[in-house]
C-alpha cells in the first residue's frame, strides 16, 4: 500500500456530504485489490484499459488518500489516449479510431473530478495538480514530438492547434489552467516556477504549453519568463552571443533557454505586444537605475535584487532582440525615445564594468539590429546622428550635452553601421562580391537579401538630402555616404530620386558639388543616371509640386552644372566636372520643350531680373560688348607677349598725379604696374561686330521697356500697354515705377552685392576716401559692361526708381571726380570714356529728377572744358545730392502726366549751388555764351 499512501497527510472528503451511490466498504476493497492488481476481484480477468482507468476513477472520487497513485496511472492512460490520437491523424482513421473514442470518456470523467476538487479545495488539490498536469504535459510533448503528425517545436501555433485538439492534452491544460488561478491568488512562484522548470526539462517541445498559459495570464508569464531566460542567460555567460536571428542555425545551442523564451514571447506577442513592450523597457530601466530597497511585490529571489543580473539586463536584451525582430520591432522605436542624456549616462556606468571583449560583442550586436530593424529606422539614424554630432561652440537647448565618452561610442556604432551596411549592399546575394555592372543582370537570377534598415530609409530621400546638404561637420559626411548606399540599394528609382533631390534643394555651389560626388560612385553601377534625374525634375514642373523660389534654384542649379564644363570645381577634378556637364547639357537640350514654356512667365518682374542678370553675365556680356576680365580687375598679359614700351615708373607716377590721397594705407594703390613696364595692360580679345553689339543692346532695351511699360507690379496701374489702334506716332507710355525699381535693385545686386538697400543718403565728398575699393570696382563694372548706361537711363525713366541706384551714382561720381582731379590733360575731351561717363552720369540723375533742371544741364558744358573745370561743376552736383538726398518720398504722383514728379523747390534755394557753375560760364563765355540760358533759375 505505499503506492496508495505516499506519505502524503491524510485530507478530508472532497464532499461536505457522501455522494450518490457510495461503494460499500466490501466494494471499495474489491476497487482498490483490482487497482492495485489489474484484474476483477470478482470475475477473475485482466481488466482492459479502459475498465482499469474507471477503476482508477472510482477511487480518485472514494478515496482521496489514493490520489498519489490514481494519478500516476492516470499518465499512462493519457499517453495510451495520445498515441491514439496520433496514430489517427497518421493514417487519416485507418486504425487506432475506436481506441481514442472509448478513452475519451475516461478523459472527461477525470477532469470533471479533477475540476470539482480544485474548485471545493484549492489548497488541498491545485499544488498536486498543477505539478502533474504540467509534468505530464511536458512528458506527452517531448515523447511525441518526433511524431509524423506533430509538427516543428519552432511552429508553436502549429503545436497549440494540434494539443488542444487532442481530448487528453486540451484536459491537462484546463486543469493546470485551474489551478493557476487558484494559486495566483496566494503562492504565484511556486505554481510559474513549476512551469518553468518543466520548460527547462522539455524545451522546446513544451514551449506551446507556455505560450498557450501565458495568454491566459500575460501579466504573471511574461515577467517569470523574462526572469527566468535571464537568469539562464547569466549562468552560461554572456561572451559567445549569436548573432543569427531566430530560424537560422541552432539558437539553442549556447544559452539553451532563451530560444524557448523568444518562442514563448513571440507567440504571446500577437495579442499581448503591449505588455510585452511595457515589461522589456521596464526590465531595461530597472537594470539602469541604482540599487535600492526593493518593492512589496519583489522577493529576495528576484533578478532586481543581485547585481551581476542587474548588469547582465542589457546583453540579455539585446540577444533576444536579435534573435526575434518581433521583439526588435516592439521596443526599438520607444526605446529610441528613453535614450535620453540621463539615462545615458546611466548606461556608460553600466557598460564600464564590462570586459573589452564583451563591449565589442555588445556593438557588433547593435549594429545587427539597427541593420535589421523594420520600424523606427530614421529615428534611430536621426538619434545616433545628434549624439555623435561634435558639440559645437555654442550649445543651444535646455537639454544637456552628453559626455564625450558617449559622443565617441556613438560616433563608432555609426561608422560601424555604416561600414556593416556596406558589407550587406555589396554581398547581397551569393557568389557576388561586389557590385559592377552586371549586377542587375545577376541579381535577377538569385534571391536578394533584404536589409529592413535601408528599406525604411528609401521612403526618407528627401529627408536625408535635406540634412546632408545642412553640411555640418561629421554628420553630412555620414548622411552622404548613408545615401550612396541606400542608393545602391534601392536601385535606379531610389538613385534617380536622391540626385534629383540635391538638384532640387541646392543652394551654393558647395551643396550643388555634393550631388555630383553623389554620382560619382553610383555612375559605375547605375548608368543613364544623369537623363533619369533630370527627367525627374522635369516631371517635377509638370505636376507643379515645386514652388516658385525651389523652382527657380533648380533651373539655376542645372545652368551652373551646365557650366561648369569650363570651371574647377573643389572636390571633383576638371574631366570629371566636364563629363557630368556635358550629360547634363545632354540630358536638358532633350527637354527643351519642357524649359521653354517657363520662359514665358506671366510676372514681368521674374522677366526683368532675368534680363539684366543675363545681360550682365560673363557668358552674354561680350554680345552687348563687354569685357569678362575686368568686372574681377586688369587682366595683365603675359611678359612674352608685352612688348618692351621702355616706360619710366617717374613718368608714370607723374602721369598719374601728385594730388591722389595716400594716407589710408598701401592697399589704396590701385595703379600699380610692372616696374619698367608700364601699367599692367588688359588683355586683348577679338571685338565683336560694333553693328552687332548695336543691334544687341537696341532689342534688349525694346524688350526691358515693353516689359516695364506693360507691367503691373504690386497692383499698379500708372503704366498700361498701348492700344493696338492706337496712333504710333503717340508718345510710348510711361516706365511703370514698380518695374524701374525691380530693375534698378537688380543691378545694385550684380554691380555690388555689398551695398545694402538703404544707402540712398550722399554722405561729404571726404567720406569717398574710405570706400575706394568698392567705387573702383563699381567703375570697373561700367567701363566692361557698356550695357549699364543704357539700363540705367530705363530706370531713370521710371521716378523715383533711381533713388535706388544712389549707391552705385555715389560711386562711380566718386571715382569720376578723382579721375579729373588728377588729369593732367588740356581738356576734358582728351579723356572721352570718363567725359562720356560723367555727361551719361549727370543725363542720367536729371532724368530721373535726383537734379534739378539748372544742375541736370550742365553735361551739355562738359566738352568745352577742362578736366579741372569738370571736376568743379561734379563737385558742385555732389554739395546739392549731400544737402538734399534722393529719398523716394519726395516724389508726389501726377495722374496728368502719369508719372512721379518732384516739387525742387521744396528744397530750399538752389541759387549757392549754382554759382561754380555761372563763374565756369564767365570764364569760357566766349565758347559757352549760347549756352548761358540752359542754367537761368
Amino acid at each position: 500500500m505505499s503506492v496508495v499512501f505516499d506519505g502524503t497527510p491524510p485530507m478530508q472528503t472532497s464532499h461536505p456530504h457522501p455522494p450518490q451511490g457510495a461503494l460499500s466498504a466490501q466494494e471499495l476493497s474489491q476497487e482498490i485489490k483490482s487497482f492495485i492488481s489489474g484484474v476483477d476481484s470478482v470475475q477473475g480477468r485482466k481488466l482492459s484499459v479502459r475498465e482499469h482507468a474507471r477503476c482508477a476513477v472510482r477511487l480518485l472520487r472514494s478515496v482521496p488518500a489514493c490520489r498519489g497513485a490514481v494519478l500516476e496511472h492516470l499518465r499512462g492512460v493519457y499517453d495510451e489516449h495520445v498515441s491514439a490520437f496520433l496514430h489517427h491523424l497518421e493514417t487519416e482513421g485507418d486504425g487506432g479510431a475506436g481506441v481514442s473514442s472509448n478513452l475519451e470518456d475516461i478523459i472527461q470523467e477525470v477532469h470533471g473530478v479533477l475540476s470539482e476538487f480544485i474548485r471545493l479545495h484549492p489548497r488541498a488539490w491545485a499544488p498536486l495538480v498543477s505539478a502533474w498536469a504540467v509534468d505530464l504535459l511536458g512528458q506527452l510533448s517531448s515523447k511525441h514530438a518526433g511524431r509524423r503528425a506533430a509538427p516543428h517545436s519552432s511552429s508553436l501555433n502549429q503545436l497549440l492547434q494540434l494539443w488542444m485538439s487532442c481530448a487528453a492534452t486540451r484536459s491537462l491544460m484546463e486543469a493546470y489552467s485551474q489551478c493557476l488561478a487558484a494559486m495566483l491568488a496566494w503562492c504565484p512562484e511556486a505554481c510559474v516556477d513549476a512551469l518553468l522548470d518543466t520548460s527547462v526539462q522539455h524545451s522546446p517541445h513544451f514551449d506551446w504549453v507556455v505560450a498557450h498559459i501565458g495568454s491566459a495570464f500575460p501579466g504573471t508569464i511574461i515577467s517569470r519568463v523574462l526572469a527566468c531566460g535571464l537568469k539562464d542567460f547569466c549562468s552560461h555567460g554572456s561572451k559567445d552571443l549569436p548573432l543569427a536571428p531566430a530560424g537560422g542555425g541552432d539558437k539553442g545551442s549556447r544559452v539553451p533557454k532563451i530560444g524557448s523564451v523568444v518562442g514563448i514571447l513571440g507567440h504571446l506577442a500577437a495579442h499581448h505586444s503591449d505588455s510585452i513592450r511595457k515589461e522589456l523597457l521596464r526590465m531595461f530601466q530597472e537594470s539602469l537605475s541604482p540599487s535600492g530597497p526593493l518593492s512589496p511585490s519583489s522577493s529576495a529571489s528576484s533578478w532586481e535584487s543581485s547585481p551581476q543580473l542587474r548588469r547582465s539586463a542589457v546583453p540579455f536584451l539585446l540577444q533576444l532582440a536579435a534573435l526575434s525582430p518581433t521583439l526588435l520591432g516592439a521596443v526599438s522605436a520607444e526605446l529610441v525615445e528613453l535614450l535620453r542624456p540621463p539615462v545615458l549616462l546611466q548606461l556608460q556606468a553600466l557598460l564600464l564594468g564590462l570586459s573589452r571583449e564583451e563591449l565589442e560583442n555588445m556593438l557588433g550586436l547593435a549594429v545587427h539590429l539597427i541593420s535589421q530593424s523594420p520600424t523606427g529606422g530614421a529615428r534611430v539614424l536621426r538619434f545616433l546622428a545628434d549624439t555623435a554630432t561634435p558639440a559645437s561652440v555654442i550649445i543651444s537647448g535646455p537639454t544637456p550635452s552628453p559626455l564625450d565618452g558617449i559622443r565617441e561610442a556613438c560616433d563608432r556604432l555609426l561608422q560601424m553601421l555604416l561600414l556593416h551596411l556596406h558589407k550587406l549592399v555589396y554581398n547581397r546575394s551569393d557568389g557576388s562580391e561586389g557590385m559592377g555592372p552586371s549586377h542587375h543582370a545577376a541579381s535577377s537570377a538569385q534571391p536578394q537579401r533584404v536589409i529592413p534598415f535601408l528599406e525604411e530609409l528609401q521612403a526618407h530621400v528627401g529627408e536625408l538630402c535635406a540634412e546632408t546638404l545642412r553640411l555640418e561637420r561629421k554628420r553630412h559626411l555620414w548622411l552622404h555616404q548613408l545615401l550612396c548606399l541606400l542608393s545602391v540599394y534601392g536601385g535606379p528609382s531610389v538613385a534617380t530620386e536622391a540626385l534629383c533631390q540635391l538638384l532640387t534643394q541646392a543652394r551654393n555651389p558647395e551643396e550643388l558639388a555634393l550631388a555630383w560626388q553623389l554620382h560619382t560612385p553610383l555612375s559605375a553601377c547605375l548608368p543613364g543616371l544623369i537623363p533619369a534625374a533630370v527627367g525627374r525634375c522635369v516631371a517635377q514642373i509638370h505636376t507643379h509640386t515645386l514652388g516658385p523660389r525651389q523652382l527657380r534654384q533648380l533651373l539655376l542649379n542645372l545652368a551652373a552644372a551646365v557650366q561648369s564644363q569650363d570651371e574647377e570645381r573643389r572636390g571633383a577634378g576638371p574631366a570629371a566636372r566636364a563629363s557630368v556637364a556635358v550629360q547634363v547639357g545632354g540630358a536638358v537640350s532633350g527637354h527643351l520643350h519642357d524649359f521653354c514654356p517657363l520662359l514665358l512667365h506671366g510676372d514681368p518682374a521674374a522677366v526683368l531680373q532675368q534680363l539684366v542678370e543675363g545681360a550682365l553675365h560673363k557668358g552674354n556680356a561680350e554680345l552687348f560688348g563687354g569685357r569678362i576680365a575686368d568686372m574681377a580687375g586688369d587682366t595683365p598679359l603675359s611678359p612674352s607677349l608685352t612688348p618692351d614700351l621702355g616706360a619710366s615708373l617717374l613718368d608714370t607716377n607723374c602721369r598719374f598725379g601728385t594730388a591722389v590721397n595716400f594716407s589710408g594705407s598701401v592697399w589704396s594703390v590701385f595703379h600699380a604696374g610692372v616696374i619698367g613696364k608700364g601699367l599692367k595692360v588688359r588683355a586683348a580679345k577679338p571685338p565683336h561686330d560694333p553693328a552687332a553689339v548695336v543691334q544687341n543692346i537696341q532689342t534688349l532695351l525694346a524688350v526691358t521697356v515693353q516689359c516695364c511699360s506693360s507691367s503691373t507690379l504690386n497692383g499698379g496701374t500708372n503704366g498700361s500697354q498701348r492700344h493696338p489702334n492706337s496712333d504710333p506716332d503717340e508718345p510710348p507710355p510711361p516706365i511703370n515705377a514698380e518695374a524701374a525699381k525691380v530693375v534698378a535693385m537688380t543691378l545694385v545686386e550684380n554691380i555690388c552685392p555689398d551695398v545694402a538697400n538703404g544707402e540712398l543718403s550722399w554722405p561729404p565728398e571726404e567720406h569717398a576716401r574710405t570706400t575706394v575699393e568698392r567705387d573702383i570696382h563699381i567703375r570697373r563694372c561700367f567701363e566692361a559692361h557698356p550695357v549699364l548706361f543704357p539700363l540705367l537711363q530705363v530706370v531713370a525713366a521710371g521716378r523715383p526708381a533711381l533713388c535706388y541706384c544712389s549707391a552705385v551714382l555715389r560711386g562711380l561720381l566718386a571715382t569720376l571726380l578723382a579721375h579729373w582731379e588728377a588729369s593732367r590733360e588740356a581738356l576734358a575731351t582728351d579723356s572721352p570714356w570718363h567725359l562720356r561717363a560723367s555727361c551719361l552720369l549727370v543725363s542720367c540723375m536729371g532724368e530721373g529728377q535726383l537734379l534739378p533742371p539748372v544742375l541736370g544741364n550742365v553735361h551739355e558744358a562738359f566738352p568745352y572744358l577742362t578736366p579741372f573745370e569738370v571736376r568743379l561743376l561734379l563737385l558742385a552736383l555732389w554739395e546739392y545730392m549731400r544737402g538734399n538726398g534722393p529719398m523716394p518720398q519726395k516724389f508726389v504722383f501726377s495722374p496728368d502726366k502719369g508719372l512721379f514728379c518732384r516739387d525742387f523747390w521744396r528744397d530750399g534755394d538752389v541759387a549757392r549751388y549754382v554759382a561754380p557753375i555761372h563763374s565756369v560760364l564767365h570764364k569760357n563765355i566766349d565758347r559757352l555764351g549760347h549756352l548761358c540760358w540752359r542754367f537761368q533759375l
